[in-house]
């Protein structure tokens, strides 16, 4: 997983949204079908608060389980 510094800025920053994107796959994996994901972090997600990081990635979850 890589996050980048121009888009997020600080390690702090980066950090966090690395821990919420791994906690958000944890809880979802298992629903998901068997392939390769990418996700890209936008600048948005720089200053966005750790409940709207975990529904943005919930609703993303949730469009890769569809067929």
């Amino acid at each position: 997983m890589a996050v980048g510094i121009r888009t997020v800025g600080s390690a702090v920053r980066r950090n966090r949204i690395r821990r919420i994107i791994r906690e958000s796959f944890r809880l979802h994996q298992h629903e998901l079908p068997e392939v390769n994901i990418v996700v890209h972090a936008r600048a948005k997600s720089r200053d966005a608060d750790s409940d709207t990081l975990f529904a943005s990635l919930k609703n993303l979850w949730g469009q890769i389980r569809k067929p």
